[in-house]
This record gives structure tokens, sequence and C-alpha cells, in this order.
């Protein structure tokens, strides 16, 4: 008995550790073509269909400055064209659906469900936007978001975020996203092991 509720206290215990690891309170992105641009994913939460996070354009440090113009969000499956932006600390920033990367914005993935753009008197596309309307560097903006997140954990929807970054050092671009999955392998594996020594130190002494 004493043995089964050990057990048992250590595979809860296991199980809300690898939850602390898979919910992070916040995410750090950083631009893929190495210009240094930086961003977090802070705050975030889901309830219901209504998603809210905080992104914070982290490039103040010299030789890495550069405006956040355009969010985009490539969440797995199909999603219908229903979002609708709640609520934003940044008037300037509207929804659209369905856009691709350009060339512009070195085209590493291929369409974004929805992106929240700082144009919203001109067309836009997120290879483009507005430096005087974006997140300038050591600057917030939160947003709540409301659609078809169906399937979705708040962590999920956090990390399929990319940030446009505009006049980056003066005159270049970049784009940054993917901060990667969690937990880690390492992490699952020493979990597992774990877990796997107890289990079999208690049928060792089982069987003795």
């Amino acid at each position: 008995m004493f043995r089964k509720a050990l057990l048992t206290t250590a595979a809860a215990i296991a199980i809300f550790a690898l939850s602390s690891v898979a919910r992070a309170d916040t995410l750090t992105i950083t631009g893929i073509n190495g210009t240094g641009v930086t961003a977090t994913i802070s705050n975030y939460s889901l309830s219901g269909n209504q998603f809210t996070f905080t992104i914070t354009n982290t490039s103040v440090a010299p030789g890495s400055t550069g405006t956040i113009t355009n969010i985009g969000f490539a969440l797995p499956g199909d999603r219908a064209n229903n979002f609708s932006l709640v609520s934003s600390t940044n008037s300037n920033y509207k929804v659209v659906y369905d856009l691709n990367a350009t060339a512009g914005s070195q085209n590493f993935v291929s369409s974004f469900d929805l992106v929240l753009c700082d144009r919203p008197n001109g067309n836009c596309t997120f290879g483009g936007g507005s430096v005087q309307n974006g997140i300038a560097g050591g600057t917030s903006a939160t947003f709540v978001i409301s659609g078809d997140f169906s399937g979705l954990t708040a962590d999920q929807i956090a990390r399929s975020i990319f940030a446009r970054f505009q006049a980056v050092n003066g005159d270049l671009s970049d784009v940054a996203g993917n901060p990667g999955a969690i937990p880690e392998p390492m992490t699952m594996i020493l979990f597992g092991t774990g877990l796997a020594g107890i289990a079999a130190r208690a049928r060792r002494r089982r069987k003795a």
C-alpha cells in the first residue's frame, strides 16, 4: 500500500513538473537573419475563443534596433477567417487573414492564418508595415483576439507567433519567431528515466 502511494505521488510530482516546463511565463523570439532583433511574448492566456498576449520589443541594444510592424500567427490546421481584434493597447493594428510571407520577409513560412498589421488605412502585407505606427524598441502592446483557436492551448498559440521588424539598424528588416518546443527532449528523458527507475525498484521489492 505504501509503495503504491509512493508511486502515485512520484507520478503526480513528475506530471506537475512537466506541466510547469510546458507552460512558460515568457517566450523569447529572435531574428532569423542574425540582426540581433528580439521580442518576448508574455502574459498569454486562452479563455474560450479569446487569446490574450503581450508582445514586447526588446531590441534596444546598439546594433539591434527595429520596430515591430506586423505580428503573424502560423497556427496548425485549417482555420476559418473569423478572427477579430477585441482590444489593443495600440490602436494602429488591425487583423487580416491568410497572408503569405513575401520575399522581403525571407519567405521563411508559407502562410499565416492571421496577421496583426499596423497599416490600418493601407494594404497589409507581412513584408511591409508602418514604422511610425509600430511597436518601438523597449515598448509593449497587449492584444485580445477572438476566433477559431479550437484544439489549441495558449502555449501552442504563443509559439506560433512571428514578429516582423522594420528599420533594423537603420534600413534593414528581419523576422523573429519560432521559440522552439517545450518540454526539451532531455528534460523528458530525465523525467522518463526517473519514473522508470522508481517503477523498477518497486517491482524488485515485490519479487523479494
